[in-house]
C-alpha cells in the first residue's frame, strides 16, 4: 500500500509539474471564479512603500499578508507600519516569514516572534517556502529543509496556539511540503492555473494586480482568494 502510495503521489507530481510548464506557455494570468471564491486579500511588503489601509478596504480587500521577518535578523522596514495600521481596519491580517535555508529554524521563528505579537493578527502567522539565489539550481536535500523547517513551524504554533499557514510555490511544495508537511494549512502560488488538484487554504493567482491606495517603488500588489465562502472565511477567522 505504501508503494502504491509512493507512485499514485508521483504520478501526480508529474502531473502537475507538467501542467504548470504548459500553462505557463498559453496563459499570462489564472482565470478566478469569484462567484466560487468571493473572499479576496493581497500581502503586502516594503516594495508597496506606505498603504493607505481604509483605501485598500474600499476596494474589497478582506484579508491581507504583511511581510514581517526573513531569516534569523532581518525584519521588513514596513512591517511595523503596516500591522499598527491594517490593524485599525476590518481588515483581517497575519503576518509572514521568508523562510531561510541557511540558518537554524529556532532562530527564525524567535525572529517574527519578537516582531510579531500576537494580539496584532487575526490568521495563523505565514511561512514563506521559496527557492530563492541559487536555490533552485543547488536545491538542498529533502533531510537538511527539514531540520531547519520543522522546528520553525513547531515554535510558532507553540507560540501563537495555531498550525502556521505554508505559502509555496509548486515545484516547492512538490519536493518538501507534499509528504512530511501536508497537515499544515496551505497557501499556495500558482499564476497560471487554478490548483484544484490540491487542497488549499488560500491561492496567490496574481502578482501583478493593481489598486489604488499605495505608493511604493512597486506598482504591482499580490492577489489572492480564500477557498470558501464568506460565510466560511467570518467563521473560521473571527
Amino acid at each position: 500500500m505504501h508503494t502504491i502510495r509512493k507512485i499514485i503521489c508521483a504520478v501526480t507530481g508529474a502531473v502537475m509539474t507538467g501542467a504548470a510548464a504548459l500553462s505557463a506557455c498559453y496563459f499570462s494570468s489564472a482565470k478566478v471564479n469569484s462567484n466560487k471564491y468571493p473572499v479576496f486579500g493581497v500581502d503586502v511588503s516594503n516594495y508597496q512603500g506606505v498603504i493607505d489601509w481604509q483605501e485598500l478596504e474600499k476596494q474589497d480587500v478582506s484579508f491581507a499578508f504583511i511581510k514581517a521577518t526573513e531569516g534569523s535578523g532581518h525584519v521588513d522596514e514596513s512591517a511595523r507600519r503596516n500591522l499598527e495600521n491594517a490593524g485599525k481596519t476590518d481588515i483581517k491580517i497575519s503576518a509572514y516569514h521568508f523562510f531561510s535555508f541557511d540558518s537554524a529554524g529556532e532562530t527564525q521563528a524567535a525572529n517574527f516572534i519578537s516582531t510579531v505579537g500576537k494580539d496584532e493578527i487575526d490568521m495563523p502567522p505565514v511561512v514563506d517556502i521559496e527557492y530563492y539565489a541559487d536555490k533552485q539550481i543547488n536545491k538542498p536535500s529533502m533531510d537538511e529543509t527539514e531540520v531547519i523547517l520543522r522546528p520553525l513551524l513547531e515554535e510558532l504554533e507553540e507560540h501563537y496556539g495555531e498550525k502556521p499557514i505554508i505559502y509555496t510555490t509548486i515545484p516547492v511544495y512538490l519536493r518538501y511540503v507534499r509528504e512530511d508537511f501536508s497537515d499544515y494549512p496551505l497557501w499556495i502560488r500558482s499564476v497560471n492555473f487554478e490548483p484544484d488538484l490540491l487542497d488549499w487554504k488560500f491561492w496567490q493567482y496574481c502578482d501583478s494586480g493593481e489598486l489604488y491606495g499605495y505608493d511604493g517603488d512597486e506598482e504591482h500588489i499580490d492577489f489572492n482568494v480564500y477557498n470558501g465562502t464568506e460565510e466560511d472565511f467570518s467563521a473560521e477567522f473571527s
